[in-house]
């Protein structure tokens, strides 16, 4: 366990006293747990002690629509052996494109983008790209179960994309364009899908970046592809083969009518990929009814989101958090996309889509607010943020600062620093309109969220730091791996370290007035500027060099919620030396095979890197090391190859730390 963290006592903002007569989640409580009224802890304890109540409280407050209605809300036990909602059958799609307060012509999605105008639909519009776009995929075959990959940016394009997949019942996964070849493949070979959807290149500020090269690639490295469908992005007369479909092919005229696939609620919807720490990423599958009821209640209840609201979080499709928006529509709220730079041509750019787009709630990383706040922006001032009447944070601490920039130079407002992740795709602590605020901590655990923080031996702890684990069930849990037939990697996954409970890898710390903080992590996975990278991609593109014998990265988080320091050490072959001009290789490829993420801030050589005997890398514990844990704290000697491989970590980090990360390591 780490140190219990520091937080501010100080209230940056304070709920109205009308908050909960006014509020969805006050009007939810007063209909379905009158007792809690007024008290959250109350409803949280009853969302969690009674789950089944709860959620089957979520369903009708939803309206959701059963084709077939439930024989049960909740059964099985323990974790992971639990069943939703068995025998309903419905559509995540349908629920969607029903309105849920938007009528036809309100605007559903609005488009910001730095390769070409803006663009907005209305949800008659959504509803009739969806039909085409659906019809366009039986004619390719899809079918239920068939996946449907997509290396398209955030546009309202790869919402109609994505919905139509869901309303056949065909599976979706999605990559940033921006990712490399063998980061996609990675993951893609994985699921085997049927048909792709891509972009022949984008904008990245004013650069433009052609990735058909990069599309040819993953088309030979995926012979379960029969289709692929190309949106000239880049180039409005952009082609590639004469075997590619566009996209107006694909939404092409057709009398065929919107219709909705109603599958089981456990059915895949979509595919999200893990960070990869110890092989392959994950394949992290989510069903239809799992979204819809955990989507649903935290953009209603927790974001109090509804018809009016404008709705936008700056995500990559890669990101989980891109599906997390494009749900902003089951609330009835619209939708804002942007695709680009988010500092081109400067950190003002997404403050102004807030200002233009008239946002309600506008979603950022907590390293770009921190960058703002070191930039000197004072967007409250500067710009028209009059509807702005929530931030959220995601994918880092937000540090006290970075609370008390919002409140003085944005605005005194609501801030839901929210954690989850890509394994639940959804937040089980954040904030509640009902609920203040204090600098430095996360209001609450999410409702439905039975969130604890354990010891090494499975106690529950307050006040301290422990293990963040979660031990009850949640619709919204993986439905599984895809390929992991026999769960067998679902169970090591989160269920290995406490039998019957779900531990998720990071520290956190509950107080008892229901706050809590999260520290970091407490696997192996990096998480640099608000996105969590995982290792393996990194060795695979590392270790192809000749001269690379074997490869470690850590990653050294920034207190103030800066980007860090990322850290790669090389073991290199027959004596060689690690030359600026393979520092350089190395950079380029990661930058180009991966993401400009992934290139390390300082690469360096090392005589042997740290393995047990089973073979696996010690990442955590030289992090540990190099943030000044002495070497037999975190490691027994007799569980390594080498008992000796540890020292060096030990010499570099005193010199690091001495060096006050001064790049004289």
């Amino acid at each position: 366990m780490s140190q219990t963290p520091a937080i501010a006592d100080d209230v940056v903002w304070r709920p109205p006293p009308d908050a909960w007569a006014n509020s969805r989640m006050g009007q939810f409580a007063e209909r379905y747990q009158p007792a809690a009224l007024g008290d959250y802890e109350a409803l949280w304890r009853w969302s969690v002690e009674e789950p089944g109540d709860f959620w089957a409280s979520v369903w009708d407050y939803l309206e959701i629509d059963a084709t077939q209605a439930p024989r049960s809300v909740i059964s099985g036990s323990p974790m992971p052996n639990t069943t939703w909602f068995d025998g309903a059958t419905l559509n995540y799609a349908e629920h969607i494109l029903r309105g849920n307060g938007l009528s036809d012509t309100d605007v559903a999605a609005v488009g910001r983008s730095q390769t070409r105008p803006a663009q907005e639909l209305s949800l008659g519009e959504l509803r009739e790209e969806v039909r085409r776009a659906a019809a366009g995929l039986r004619r390719l075959g899809v079918g239920p179960g068939d996946r449907v990959v997509a290396l398209l940016p955030n546009i309202p394009e790869t919402l109609v994309a994505f919905l139509a997949t869901a309303s056949i019942g065909a599976v979706w996964a999605s990559c940033a364009p921006e990712f490399g070849a063998r980061g996609v493949l990675d993951r893609w070979t994985q699921v085997q899908p049927k048909v792709l959807l891509a972009v022949d290149g984008y904008r990245y500020g004013a650069k433009p970046i052609d990735i058909s090269g990069v599309i040819d690639q993953i088309r030979r490295g995926l012979p379960s592809v029969q289709s692929t469908v190309l949106l000239p992005y880049l180039d409005p007369d952009a082609t590639i083969s004469k075997d590619v479909q566009t996209w107006s092919d694909l939404t092409a005229d057709t009398t065929e009518p919107l219709r909705f696939e109603p599958v089981p609620f456990a059915h895949p919807l979509y595919i999200l990929s893990s960070s990869g720490t110890t092989g392959r990423p994950k394949q992290i599958v989510h069903g239809h009814g799992g979204i819809l009821l955990e989507h649903g209640k935290q953009l209603a209840l927790h974001h109090d989101l509804g018809p009016g609201d404008r709705f936008f979080w700056f995500s990559t499709t890669g990101w989980m958090m891109w599906n997390y928006l494009m749900s902003g529509l089951l609330a009835g709220a619209s939708i804002v996309m942007f695709d680009g730079d988010p500092a081109s041509p400067t950190l003002d750019t997404l403050w102004s889509i807030v200002e233009q787009s008239a946002v309600t709630l506008a979603g950022f990383s907590a390293p770009f607010l921190m960058a703002c706040r070191s930039a000197g922006l004072r967007p409250g001032e500067t710009l028209d943020l009059r509807r702005l009447r929530e931030i959220g944070s995601t994918g880092a601490p937000l540090p006290d600062a970075g609370y008390r920039w919002i409140s003085e130079a944005v605005a005194p407002m609501p801030v839901s620093n929210i954690s989850g992740g890509t394994d639940v795709c959804s937040a089980f602590v954040g904030g509640a309109p009902v609920l203040p605020v204090r600098s430095g901590a996360i209001a609450c655990r999410q409702l439905g969220w039975r969130v604890d923080a354990f010891d090494p031996d499975g106690q529950p702890l307050r006040e301290i730091d422990g293990e963040l684990v979660i031990t009850g069930p949640a619709p919204s849990m993986p439905v599984g791996l895809w390929g992991d037939e026999d769960r067998r990697r679902y169970r090591g996954s989160y269920f290995e370290s406490f039998d019957g409970v779900w531990s998720h890898g990071d520290w956190i710390t509950i107080f008892d007035d229901g706050s809590c903080v999260i520290s970091g992590r407490s696997d192996a996975t990096l998480n640099r500027g608000g996105v969590r990278l995982g290792t393996a991609d990194f060795y695979s593109v590392i270790e192809e060099h000749d001269l690379v014998d074997d490869s470690l990265v850590v990653h050294l988080e920034d207190d103030e919620g800066g980007l860090g320091d990322l850290l790669a050490f090389v073991v290199l072959r027959d004596g060689q030396e690690l030359t600026e001009e393979l520092r350089e290789w190395l950079r380029t490829r990661l930058r180009a095979e991966l993401s400009p993420r992934h290139v390390p801030d300082e690469i360096r050589s090392a005589p042997v890197i740290p393995r047990t005997i089973s073979g696996k890398k010690l990442e955590v514990p030289v992090k540990r090391i190099l943030l000044g844990a002495a070497a037999s704290q975190v490691a027994s000697a007799s569980a390594l190859q080498d008992p000796n491989s540890l020292h060096y970590f030990e010499a570099f980090g005193q010199r690091w730390r001495d060096n006050a990360h001064g790049r004289t390591a």
